[in-house]
């Protein structure tokens, strides 16, 4: 429960980086599939701690594209969840992040406005990585962090199409015969931790600080990375 509560603040600050925080531990203590199903569960809570200010400032139409994208995928990347290789897919998930969070801290920018149909890839590609992972927020905000728009809308963008994947996604789960018994008792508990730790982070949070913003979100991508890394470490 500490650590939701604990990958809660970071949410409710950033506007993603809870999965990340959250999964690669949860994943030792149970199957993946769980800690998945079991994690979005929980994260509903983000609907009546952060979302509703956030939906304020979001880009509407940008964000509906890319959430109807990734719904779209998630079917697909759960066939890897289930039968795909997961080393093979770790590798390629941190490898493409940190490649992508190099050209973000180097100050690399895009400077057009992203079109629909660039949104509809980014959207597919994040919905692909989320359903085979788990991990819905890297692709989706690299693609907020590299282009104009200012930290509290980046910010807003990312948190609103996270918590509304966590919302619409279990039903695709249940299809696909994941959401158990078990993933909804534990997502059930983790409720009340992820609700207080969103809040915590949602207050902190002061658009002012752009800079502090950006890197504490590279810094939660180069966690990401580190702990993503498909090695072995039993011996330790």
């Amino acid at each position: 429960m500490a650590l939701m509560g604990g990958a809660g603040v970071v949410y409710g600050f950033a506007g993603f980086g809870s999965a990340l925080i959250f999964l690669p531990i949860a994943a030792i203590l149970m199957p993946l599939e769980t800690a998945i199903v079991a994690f979005n569960i929980g994260a509903l809570a983000s609907v009546v701690s952060v979302f509703p200010a956030a939906v304020r400032q979001v880009d509407k139409t940008a964000v509906s594209i890319l959430i109807g994208a990734s719904l779209i995928t998630v079917p697909i990347g759960l066939i890897f969840l289930k039968a795909g290789d997961p080393i093979a897919l770790r590798w390629g998930v941190v490898i493409a992040t940190f490649l992508t969070l190099v050209a973000l801290v180097s100050g690399w920018r895009y400077s057009v406005t992203p079109t629909n149909g660039v949104r509809a890839a980014i959207g597919a590609a994040t919905g692909l990585l989320g359903g085979a992972t788990g991990l819905m927020g890297p692709i989706m905000v690299l693609f907020q962090l590299s282009g104009q728009s200012g930290a509290a809308q980046a910010r807003a963008n990312t948190l609103v199409f996270l918590t509304t994947t966590s919302f619409l996604v279990p039903p695709i789960y249940w299809l696909n015969g994941l959401l158990t018994a078990e993933a909804l008792y534990l997502g059930a508990i983790l409720w009340v931790p992820y609700a207080i730790g969103t809040r915590i982070g949602g207050k902190i949070f002061n658009p002012m600080h752009e800079r502090l913003y950006r890197w504490v979100a590279y810094v939660v991508i180069l966690l990401a990375v580190i702990v993503g890394l498909p090695v072995d470490i039993g011996g330790f």
